[in-house]
């Protein structure tokens, strides 16, 4: 089962609206129906000009922005980093340990061995 750890809404986002070409014939530079969303913690961008309705095109760019890798490795890391309460750099920190840093050579016969 999944945990709720945080809600990412448009209030954490920058929306912008503009001209799209496209179909529409003499109104289709005239009315903004094209919405550009921007994430501002992670920098994801979504953007859609698939129809008339801008409210339909902010719920396609608000999906496209989430759907993003760019997005989903923000989220995989601010989930880290709220449940263990430590900042990125302590979790980082604490991965480079030398007891979870493991050296590997080949020998002569060529498997690979631990240096220890």
């Amino acid at each position: 089962m999944r945990e709720h750890v945080f809600s990412v809404t448009k209030d954490d986002c920058e929306i912008q609206t503009f001209c799209a070409g496209g179909k529409g014939g003499q109104h289709q530079n005239k009315v903004a129906t094209a919405v550009r969303i921007i994430h501002r913690a992670s920098g994801a961008v979504g953007v859609a000009r698939d129809t008339r309705s801008q409210h339909a095109n902010m719920r396609a760019a608000f999906e496209r922005m989430a759907e993003s890798e760019k997005f989903q490795k923000w989220v995989r890391i601010e989930c880290a980093r709220r449940k263990s309460g430590k900042t990125i750099d302590q979790i980082v920190e604490e991965q480079m340990a030398p007891n979870n840093i493991v050296t590997e050579v080949r020998d002569v016969a060529g498997k690979w061995a631990i240096v220890s």
